[in-house]
């Protein structure tokens, strides 16, 4: 008995593969520890699949050096949307990061070892919380289908045009920037005219020492504020999910 494949489909499944495993391992939850390796390989191959139809057009190399240039095509398309799209969802954690540093949370900071990286108290409930909230409202399919969707706008072997990649990189750090201003801002706000008020107290009634009460009323501020801006964060994932699937469109060519 003898088993025979066709070895052009077979060869665009695993370049698509390439594309899809090089995005998941940029784009948070995926690219923790949380997620182990191999079932970051099944979930690469299993979105393969689901494109196969998509590939049957797509021009395979002859030779081996065009094989490694469109390997390594495919990765740099992958990573590259992965970033756009895990920068965009580290507004949420960023502004997290920032009401930490605001309320006195930063020094309470430690490592986490699924992230493998230093991380304050709200910075990661924050990037918790914007990922419950994307598998919840089912923003994560929309992303994935919008990961997918770039093989018809840029089939295998094709490269993107790079003339506006600096646009769309200047585009994506706005969008970030923006997002985690109008998230912290008004907390921030909130908690330096506390602070001013403090300061103001300890210069007119030293007696009644704020030093001892500043902290313990900020911290309780801080967090009254951030329960009043909780529902306000579907609509963030939500403007997200729609830009970051924009983002993934326009470097594919659409």
């Amino acid at each position: 008995m003898t088993l025979t494949f066709a070895g052009q489909p077979l060869l665009a499944f695993l370049l698509a593969a390439v594309r899809i495993l090089a995005w998941l391992a940029v784009v948070p939850p995926f690219s923790t520890r949380a997620v182990p390796a191999m079932a970051k390989v099944v979930l690469g191959l299993g979105l393969a699949f689901a494109v196969a139809p998509l590939l049957a057009s797509s021009t395979m190399p002859a030779t081996t050096p065009a094989l490694l240039m469109t390997v390594l095509t495919e990765t740099l398309i992958g990573l590259a949307m992965g970033f756009l799209t895990a920068l965009l969802f580290q507004a949420v954690a960023a502004a997290g990061s920032m009401i930490d540093v605001f309320g006195g949370f930063a020094l309470a900071q430690g490592f986490d070892p699924l992230g493998m990286q230093m991380n304050t108290v709200f910075g990661k409930f924050h990037q918790m919380l914007a990922t419950m909230l994307l598998f919840a409202t089912g923003g994560h399919l929309l992303v994935i289908g919008g990961l997918l969707r770039t093989f018809e706008l840029l089939p295998i072997g094709d490269s993107p045009d790079l003339d506006g990649a600096t646009s769309l990189l200047q585009r994506a750090f706005g969008v970030f920037f923006t997002t985690t201003v109008q998230i912290a801002l008004p907390m921030i706000a909130v908690l330096f005219v506390v602070d001013l008020g403090l300061a103001l107290m300890t210069k007119i009634a030293p007696q009644l020492n704020a030093i001892n009460v500043m902290f313990p009323a900020k911290i309780g501020l801080t967090l009254l504020l951030l329960g009043l801006s909780f529902p306000v964060l579907p609509v963030v994932i939500q403007r997200l999910t729609d830009l970051s699937m924009q983002l993934m469109a326009s470097f594919a060519g659409a």
